[in-house]
């Protein structure tokens, strides 16, 4: 939790300007956050999938 909120708060801090480092950190964090996002659409299709072709 509490690296969701510091990510949360260099990708804000990244886009006032912030140093070099909490720019990649911002980076990494929205990387993370896409990857969890297809993750979670992929998990719902399958669950999707396997609730209704089942008759």
């Amino acid at each position: 939790m509490v690296l969701a909120v510091g990510g949360g708060a260099c990708v804000v801090w990244a886009e006032r300007g912030g140093h070099r480092w909490v720019r990649r950190v911002a980076t990494v964090t929205l990387a993370a956050s896409e990857l969890v996002r297809r993750s979670e659409k992929r998990r719902r299709r399958s669950v999707t999938r396997t609730t209704s072709g089942g008759d």
